[in-house]
């Protein structure tokens, strides 16, 4: 019981201290709320008044911006309106200036209309005037307007062509006197200097025999023998009733050659059947491909070219045993060499790439019996399959006219093969193409107006045209001389040059009674 009345009061001690104490923090509370909304009170009031403060420093700066964007206005717009017051004055001058002016322009015009007035009037009369002149011109003449033109046209055709005739007959003596003085003085400078032989070769050779009795050995029982022979060389044996003599027929020299050599090899040792026959072909072919080499090489040194490669020097070889025209290609080549040289020396033009051009320019004929295409065609493949140069190559192409030359040895080297072929028992041609040519000349010289009778004389070389009189004349001669020479140059094969000779002959004939 004493315990539980301490505790009691101990209880209740706690119970009115904590009820004290809640009073207590409450008053405290309301005191702490009361002074804050005082300070938010002083607080708005400051802000109100600082917003005021603001609002009237704002007006103030808006009220002076506003102030100085209508001062800038206004002197902007004095400015424009000075400018446009400016404007307005040049445009009211300019005004009055294109008003002078249309003013000034509307007088012309009156007095142009005046002048282009009395002008028609002065017109009209002179045409009446000239109308008057002309007929009393054709009145006079006793020639219409039409007759008068045609009259004055035809005398002016006469004069040009008189004229044009005259210049060109004048322009012509000019420049053959200067160009055949100085061709004649190099060709002749360097065929003096290089003067070879020419023997004309043919297609078959003929073999001698000690005795005829040796025929019969040659044909073998049942012919075995020239068989075999024919056969290996590939020629033609010719067995005839000519005395101790055996005729080899062949196209390919080389061929003719290598038979010729077994041949004579054969009657020499006199065992003649077709093993033998064989063992002296291989030989002759042995002998006939260093003879080849040995020409090709002698063809070199003749020359003094260098650095020629060895296919080609065999090449070159080739050649001795082949011909044109009856001409010797090798002997050919080398003195077209020579020539090219001693024309190149003269007029200070490459003389070691002309020597070697001149060489090289038949070089398609070593081997145009075996292969397709031309001489020129081959020759440019060889060339360039074996490293020459391009100005070589160009020379060989350009030799005969298969393409235009461009260069110095390829105008050379034309000129010295044409000197060559063209000399006098150089070349032979057989008589059918011989007269093909000289009626192709007859015939082109024969195809123009006024021509009465044409001949080709001395061998071709030249061409003697007799023209109607009354269908030329003496200065439409000229001329027609100069196009038939352009036409045969055009349309005739020929080697060296033609001498075209125009005449033109009048004769008067009366008789007496």
């Amino acid at each position: 019981m004493h315990i539980v009345i301490p505790i009691i009061v101990g209880v209740v001690c706690l119970v009115l201290g904590a009820l004290f104490g809640f009073h207590y923090r409450k008053s405290v509370a309301e005191k702490e709320i009361t002074s804050a909304e005082d300070e938010a009170k002083r607080i708005i009031n400051e802000s109100i008044k600082a917003a005021e403060s603001k609002k009237r420093e704002a007006l103030v700066e808006a009220k002076e911006e506003i102030l100085k964007s209508r001062n800038e206005l206004e002197a902007e717009s004095k400015e424009r309106r000075s400018a446009l017051q400016k404007q307005e004055h040049r445009l009211q001058q300019k005004e009055e200036n294109l008003d002078r002016k249309l003013e000034a322009i509307e007088k012309k015009e009156e007095h142009l209309r005046k002048t282009q007035s009395s002008l028609d009037t002065q017109r009209a009369e002179v045409e009446k005037l000239k109308a008057s002149q002309l007929e009393e011109l054709e009145r006079i003449s006793g020639l219409t307007r039409e007759e008068a033109r045609d009259f004055l046209i035809s005398q002016l055709e006469r004069d040009v062509t008189h004229e044009s005739a005259m210049k060109l007959r004048e322009l012509e003596a000019r420049f053959k006197e200067e160009s055949d003085a100085m061709a004649r003085e190099l060709i002749s400078l360097a065929i003096q200097r290089c003067a070879a032989d020419h023997v004309a070769e043919a297609t078959v050779s003929v073999v001698p025999l000690p005795n005829d009795e040796m025929k019969g050995r040659i044909i073998g029982r049942e012919g075995r023998n020239i068989r075999a022979l024919e056969t290996l060389t590939g020629v033609d044996l010719i067995i005839d009733d000519t005395p101790e003599a055996i005729t080899v027929s062949c196209f390919d020299p080389v061929r003719r050659e290598i038979a010729r050599l077994a041949l004579e090899k054969l009657i020499q040792d006199g065992r003649i059947h077709p093993a033998r026959i064989e063992e002296m072909v291989e030989k002759a072919k042995r002998e006939v491909d260093a003879t080849i080499k040995a020409a090709g090489e002698r063809a070199v040194f003749e020359t003094n070219i260098r650095g020629l490669n060895p296919e080609l020097i065999k090449l070159l070889g080739r050649q001795h045993y082949r011909t044109s025209y009856g001409q010797n290609v090798l002997n050919h080549s080398i003195e077209v060499s020579h020539l090219a040289g001693l024309l190149a020396a003269e007029i200070g033009a490459d003389v070691a790439a002309a020597k070697r051009a001149g060489l090289l320019h038949d070089l398609g004929k070593a081997i145009d019996h075996e292969v397709e295409g031309s001489h020129v065609q081959i020759g440019v493949e060889l060339a360039r399959k074996y490293h020459e140069s391009e100005e070589i190559v160009h020379a060989i192409e350009a030799h005969h006219n298969d393409v235009e030359p461009r260069t110095v040895v390829a105008c050379l080297v034309q000129a010295a093969d044409a000197i060559s072929a063209a000399r006098p028992g150089a070349r032979r041609e057989n008589l059918e193409s011989y007269i093909k040519r000289l009626e192709k000349l007859e015939e082109v010289t024969s195809s123009f107006d006024g021509v009465e009778k044409t001949y080709a004389i001395q061998a071709g070389r030249e061409v003697r045209i007799i023209v109607k009189p009354e269908s030329v004349n003496e200065d439409q001669m000229v001329l027609l001389a100069r196009e038939i020479a352009q036409k045969i140059e055009n349309e005739v094969s020929y080697p060296g040059q033609i001498k075209v000779h125009v005449i033109r002959e009048t004769r008067a004939i009366e008789y007496a009674k």
